[in-house]
């Protein structure tokens, strides 16, 4: 690992770009899992055609939303490192990352809404649907499934972060040297396919409270109200849905994005 850290505007700006890179990259294949999880079907949502409702609003969130994590990650993680022992490193790394991911939360969950309603074939343009969920709910609309997202988000990092940073810092070991860019992206490309098929079934409630009702057209009252509907529907089975393209989605944007970090943090830090 590099002995060099990134400071908060290095961070801040190779988190930017590691976010845009992804979610323009990689967005039809979120589209297609959005719509497997979709109350009204796949089809009915919109099935292979207009994969691509949606990436602006995506894109324009992922920039700053990826930035703030980033930025409050690297924060974090180098205050608890230099104040605790080694054997307590795998904490900081959940700890840090948990308030990365909460930070970022509160960008990340309206361009979310947006998006997926997009997605789900609900609205035609982003300036409808922003339109729309303003009418219907104020500016509370926009943040509609903000506490399963986070719930969604911390254990996923829980599991992420500490197994990208480990294999970092194993390979660095196993080498006698910094890891490239590109060994860095296969380290995420493995925590983030791993912890995004373990976390689906909190996806799968916070994609069915951003699309706000279920196939007959009832709204959802609530997280623990949307996760006894889920279940009603078809078990535990039914949590799963949409496993398969949201594990292929992290799994190749764990190695676009923690390679484009590493890229751009690497660059910055030898321009400084």
């Amino acid at each position: 690992m590099s002995e060099k850290d990134p400071s908060f505007r290095v961070a801040l700006v190779a988190g930017g770009c590691a976010g845009t890179s992804v979610d323009v990259a990689l967005f039809p294949i979120d589209t297609l899992k959005t719509r497997m999880q979709s109350p009204q079907g796949f089809y009915k949502a919109g099935g292979f055609k207009g994969v691509y409702n949606g990436m602006f609003a995506a894109a324009a969130g992922s920039a700053p939303g990826a930035a703030l994590f980033f930025s409050t990650y690297e924060t974090v993680k180098a205050n608890l490192l230099s104040r605790f022992d080694e054997k307590y490193h795998t904490a900081c790394y959940m700890a840090s990352s948990s308030c990365g991911e909460v930070a970022a939360c509160w960008i990340r969950v309206p361009t979310e809404n947006v998006k997926q309603k997009m997605q789900a074939g609900m609205y035609p343009s982003t300036r409808i649907a922003i339109k729309g969920i303003f009418e219907q709910r104020g500016y509370r609309g926009f943040y509609v499934g903000y506490f399963a997202c986070v719930l969604r988000e911390i254990p996923f990092s829980f599991i992420q972060f500490p197994v990208y940073e480990t294999l970092k810092k194993r390979w660095s070991e196993w080498q006698g040297r910094d890891v490239t860019p590109i060994q860095s992206a296969l380290c995420g490309s493995i925590g983030g396919g791993f912890s995004a098929a373990t976390t689906t079934p909190f996806d799968v409630v916070k994609t069915r409270l951003m699309l706000g009702r279920d196939r007959e057209g009832t709204q959802y009252n609530g997280m623990l109200n949307a996760i006894f509907r889920i279940y009603a529907e078809g078990g535990v089975k039914k949590f799963f849905t949409g496993i398969v393209p949201r594990t292929v989605w992290i799994g190749l944007g764990g190695c676009v994005f923690f390679g484009s970090y590493e890229s751009v943090k690497e660059l910055l830090l030898d321009m400084m």
